[in-house]
């Protein structure tokens, strides 16, 4: 889920980095009236992000250019598939091209790393949450491709809920009047989770009126544990340590979130071309 307006402004912003003064091979080698006609597709199996995006770049640098949207975000694709066709002013293709392959192969990437998580704790009733460790400028298109290969959003920014960490706790001189300082002033149906490294940390949370209790770098044992002692009275997220060989044994403490850096900042590169149609 994204919004189309602010996404124009970051793709002026790309375009506006690649293409610099002006693209000196197309415009040296590419008469203005001669066209092309090109197809978009995956090299590899993969979930699609992004692509309506991608089109939106073409159409952004070349308004005349017809794009033809072939799939849709979240479908999965064998190798050889056809993501989309552009057709018009070649110019126009050519210099919007690499900006197109950049964004989809970015969320492409993440969304294919996002189904490989799912699909590791899809027996259990954990769900895969990202974070707020995205790339400066891209965490509204990045997170989208999160949901894209099935996971969910956790905060999208610091305004979107209170995270109590152990810093604010050192500040604050405790979780219980950690939590009571943001009960005071915190804004109606506004949920605060409080981090916890240890078990007792947990009780003090439930006591105080979490909303949701983070495990913080808890072995398997001790998140067990936790939830045997929370029994359901609040939702509690598994973090840290967590890769795609650990995130199953995770799942299976019964936790309701795992959440996870890896599926934004590690996904590999998923390969897509633009070739001759």
């Amino acid at each position: 889920m994204y919004d189309s307006f602010a996404v124009e402004r970051l793709i002026d912003l790309w375009l506006l980095e690649d293409i610099g003064y002006c693209d000196l091979t197309a415009q040296t080698m590419i008469e203005p009236g001669e066209e092309g006609h090109f197809a978009m597709n995956a090299r590899q199996p993969m979930t699609v992000a992004g692509i309506d995006i991608a089109a939106a770049v073409f159409r952004r640098y070349e308004p005349r250019l017809v794009v033809d949207v072939k799939v849709k975000d979240g479908d999965v694709v064998e190798k050889g598939a056809i993501l989309l066709t552009v057709k018009g002013p070649a110019r126009g293709i050519l210099t919007g091209e690499r900006t197109a392959l950049n964004i989809v192969q970015h969320m492409s990437a993440i969304a294919t790393e996002t189904a490989r998580y799912v699909a590791m704790i899809s027996h259990t009733k954990a769900r895969l949450i990202d974070t707020r460790k995205t790339t400066p400028g891209l965490r509204m298109i990045e997170k989208h491709a999160v949901t894209c290969g099935g996971g969910l959003n956790h905060r999208l920014g610091l305004d979107n809920g209170v995270m109590i960490k152990d810093n604010h706790i050192a500040v604050c001189g405790g979780i219980a009047p950690a939590v009571a300082r943001a009960k005071t002033k915190l804004p109606t149906l506004t949920k605060i989770e409080v981090e916890c490294d240890r078990l007792e940390q947990v009780s003090e949370a439930l006591t105080a009126g979490a909303d949701v209790i983070m495990l913080d770098n808890m072995s398997c044992e001790e998140m067990s544990k936790a939830v045997s002692l929370v029994a359901g009275k609040v939702p509690l997220e598994a973090s840290g340590g967590i890769r795609l060989d650990t995130i199953k044994a995770i799942a299976e403490t019964g936790v309701d979130y795992i959440s996870t850096s890896k599926i934004t900042q590690a996904a590999p590169a998923v390969d897509i071309g633009l070739d001759e149609a």
